[in-house]
């Protein structure tokens, strides 16, 4: 007859702790697994994502227009200071909402063009702007061309690069260049899209749109118009 091999108790008791080390081992494996922190989200920068330019540029022109407001004061400049300060926090949340690096700033790309010959019909005198300060009837632009003193329906701020300057409120754009109640074109020629709107502050660059005028006129999820089209046409 064949004999039952039959476990002594110590040998029980040694496999049972072997089998709940190897259940616990498992245990806090999965835990380990379960409780590790998900990977940080990777941070964009302005080279990396239109998206990321495009706020980078806004920033960068809100700042240097607050620069511009402190170096050379006068009765507004703390009003408009206050006003491009809250401008920039809200482009700050956005950055931060589209995976942007936080308080990354860009000036807007305003490349050297060639000379242009005056006009044979230089325009009239200073025009009056928002903040009381005096146009010149040929008032050199940002990139060499005439601002001010451009004539209607001719095309502006060549090379130059369009954004938005965070504001609210009604279509309507801001310029170093024209003065308020100017009206300019700005076309995307990325997408043929055009808004019309008159300038009725003064910015960092030579056309900011506000958030009303430039969603008329940007592509999806994109903050900056690298190919425009702006003519001064009132």
């Amino acid at each position: 007859m064949s004999r039952r091999r039959t476990l002594g108790p110590k040998k029980k008791l040694a496999l049972l702790l072997s089998a709940a080390t190897v259940a616990g081992g498992g245990a806090f494996v999965m835990a380990t697994t379960s409780n590790a922190s998900p990977p940080a989200p990777t941070t964009k920068s302005a080279a990396d994502s239109t998206v990321c330019a495009g706020l980078a540029t806004a920033l960068g022109n809100n700042e240097r227009f607050i620069a511009d407001q402190r170096a050379n004061p006068d009765a507004l400049a703390e009003a408009r200071i206050a006003n491009r300060e809250a401008v920039i926090k809200q482009i700050k949340v956005q950055q931060e909402a589209s995976g942007c690096a936080v308080g990354e700033s860009a000036q807007g790309s305003q490349p050297e063009q060639p000379e242009q010959p005056a006009p044979s019909q230089p325009a009239a005198g200073g025009q009056a702007g928002q903040d009381g300060q005096t146009g010149q009837g040929e008032q050199a632009g940002q990139d060499g061309q005439a601002g001010g003193g451009a004539a209607a329906g001719e095309q502006v701020c060549n090379g130059s690069t369009v954004t938005l300057s965070g504001e609210a409120g009604a279509p309507a754009a801001s310029s170093n260049q024209f003065p308020a109640g100017t009206t300019l074109k700005v076309t995307n020629l990325d997408n043929n899209k055009s808004t019309t709107v008159q300038v009725t502050s003064v910015s960092g660059s030579c056309v900011l749109l506000n958030n009303a005028a430039f969603e008329q006129v940007r592509e999806p999820g994109k903050f900056l118009i690298r190919r425009a089209l702006i003519e001064k046409v009132g």
